[in-house]
């Protein structure tokens, strides 16, 4: 209960509305046209649970999985076997295995049972897919396609090869595909509002950024890919139950295309998406049909055309990509005062930062970079670099273009690993460890190239590295909001990321690294591109940072005038060695530093004075 009662209240009221347009629809269909409505119906209802369940994964993680139709093939004959009467199963399938036969079940019993082989498939199927990037991912969901097609036409025993697999009891009435269409649709927007969905969300918009904040890619999209399977493999069995008879090919190519251009024309990205494209490509391909055998217009016949409803999806799919890539309803979800995007309420500002502090003090220590080196085949970025950033000091970090200064923060942050030595954290070695193990470990960055998570809010942003914090929602959003509102942006929760301006998008990238409460903060280039006022409310931001807290910060910074007023020591690189370590005023009198960082007489003068270059 205590998942349920912390996802955000939109989600049901979201769930609801959108139950209530399937009914509307479903209750049109049967008054309208009688049984061929509810047939109608029924399958669209069938279609919408399907693409809700390939949404739950491709939706929210951003790999367009083709291989769910498979899947969907083996709830369908298990379930089939586990139901169907013995004296026809033992004409349809003489070579059944005893332990499967005659079970003769009830369809809640075959669903429980289709659960757990979805669980099995998923997992089995998930294991090496979620090694993969996402474009591989992608390829791969298409080679289980492929290999399940073979294995359900090589298991004749269980199957019937490619023949028909008939003899399945039609147990899925109009009520039975509402019902599942309906908990579909509630299953997959409380998921895509919970921890699980957030984390495959903020994956989909950046990778890199998303292990930075502590999400392990590979376990949230093996379990994101779990939970669509199990969900895709019970609707499989409903789907088989309404056909009665079927065969391999029924859950092959044309199948994962209809779900697929249902699931892109509405727009993947949300719940409210996929139900509008089902029901217009339904409803597209339904007149298309009439005009596939030829119409009657009277004066004059025009001809059939075979395949005109996949033309017609085709088409459908094509226009979307070209003209609205996000789908029709884009990122929004339907509330009671139509589409809005989909994001959550957040607690009041005040309770938020008072409840939750942005983080407690601890105990002094340091991080510790010992003899670290890095060799790209014979060049050497980075040659047997040492130096301490304390807790509650600030470094600062500086060199010219190529010193290895940003290679140095990427070993740090465990993307790059080095040739030689070890990076510490208060005296425990974080050397090889995937960079989501390094975020948990207490360290938090920000990047010389932005990267945020474009298309969610400044709160989820911030609610990402929040989550890896603590289990609660409540506190998690209470830590977000603290974040926020430190960072002068707490008044723009609810607006999408990618309309920040740039200034603010250094700051909510700021907030988002702070929301993960780490020990150390490494911010690499902070004020590049930020205009004077920027950088002086910036300097001023991590200043207020530095006294209020018992962080250790560690900054690279080509700006003089910042990096020189927030340092309390500097470590200066050069051609990947470290050359000179010490305050600020050391700094600016080192005859080294002079000569290899700055050069002209101008840039020494402005080492000199802490100015800007």
């Amino acid at each position: 209960m205590t998942l349920v009662f912390n996802l955000p209240v939109r989600a049901w009221i979201s769930s609801g509305l959108l139950v209530a347009v399937l009914v509307l629809v479903t209750g049109a269909l049967a008054v309208l046209f009688g049984n061929t409505g509810v047939n109608i119906a029924t399958l669209m209802l069938l279609q919408a649970a399907a693409v809700v369940s390939l949404a739950v994964f491709s939706g929210n993680s951003g790999v367009v999985s083709f291989g769910h139709s498979a899947f969907m093939g083996i709830g369908a004959y298990v379930s089939g076997i586990l139901t169907m009467g013995a004296g026809v199963q033992r004409s349809v399938l003489p070579n059944l295995p005893a332990w499967l036969a005659g079970h003769e079940a009830a369809l809640p019993v075959s669903l429980l049972a289709v659960a757990g082989a979805g669980v099995m498939a998923g997992v089995i199927s998930g294991l090496p897919l979620s090694r993969l990037s996402s474009g591989s991912m992608a390829i791969g969901t298409l080679a289980f396609l492929i290999i399940l097609h073979a294995l359900c036409i090589g298991a004749a025993d269980f199957t019937r090869g490619s023949q028909t697999f008939y003899g399945v009891p039609r147990l899925t009435t109009l009520w039975v595909a509402l019902a599942a269409a309906s908990a579909a649709v509630v299953v997959a927007r409380l998921l895509r509002e919970g921890r699980l969905g957030l984390a495959l969300r903020a994956s989909r918009e950046n990778e890199v950024a998303a292990a930075a904040v502590g999400v392990n890619l590979r376990r949230v999209r093996l379990w994101g890919w779990v939970a669509s399977i199990t969900m895709m493999t019970m609707v499989g069995a409903l789907y088989g139950h309404y056909l009665g008879a079927f065969s391999p090919k029924d859950f092959y190519f044309d199948l994962g295309f209809t779900l697929i251009a249902m699931m892109i024309v509405g727009g993947m990205m949300t719940v409210t998406g996929a139900i509008a494209g089902v029901i217009l490509l339904a409803g597209i391909v339904q007149i298309l049909r009439l005009g596939e055998t030829g119409v009657d217009l009277g004066l004059f016949t025009l001809p059939g055309i075979f395949g005109l409803p996949q033309l017609g999806m085709g088409l459908a799919l094509l226009l979307t990509i070209w003209l609205r890539p996000t789908g029709l309803v884009g990122l929004h979800e339907l509330g009671p005062g139509g589409l809005w995007p989909a994001t959550a309420k957040p607690l009041p500002i005040g309770k938020a930062a008072t409840v939750v502090p942005i983080r407690r003090p601890i105990p002094q220590g340091c991080l510790t970079v010992s003899n670290v080196t890095v060799r790209f085949g014979g060049l050497a970025a980075l040659e047997d670099v040492s130096f301490e950033v304390p807790a509650g000091q600030v470094t600062g970090l500086i060199g010219p273009n190529g010193a290895g200064k940003t290679t140095l923060i990427n070993v740090i942050c465990g993307q790059i690993a080095p040739t030689g030595g070890a990076v510490g954290i208060d005296g425990t070695m974080i050397t090889g460890r995937a960079p989501h193990d390094v975020a948990r470990a207490g360290l938090g960055r920000t990047f010389q190239n932005i990267r945020l998570f474009d298309r969610l809010t400044a709160l989820e942003n911030v609610l990402v590295a929040a989550r890896t914090r603590t289990p609660s929602r409540a506190a998690a959003q209470g830590i977000a909001m603290a974040a926020l509102e430190r960072m002068g942006l707490a008044a723009r929760w609810d607006a999408m990321a990618g309309s920040f301006a740039y200034g603010d998008r250094r700051r909510l990238e700021i907030a988002r690294a702070l929301a993960l409460q780490p020990k150390y903060l490494l911010l690499d280039e902070p004020a590049a591109g930020m205009n004077p006022t920027e950088t002086d409310d910036l300097i001023a931001m991590l200043e207020r940072l530095r006294t209020e807290t018992a962080l250790g910060i560690l900054v690279v910074e080509h700006d003089m005038r910042l990096i020189m007023r927030l340092s309390d020591r500097m470590v200066v690189l050069n051609k990947g060695a470290r050359i000179a370590e010490g305050t600020p005023a050391d700094i600016r009198q080192n005859p080294a530093v002079i000569e290899a960082y700055m050069g002209t007489r101008r840039e020494k003068t402005n080492l000199r004075q802490g100015t800007a270059t």
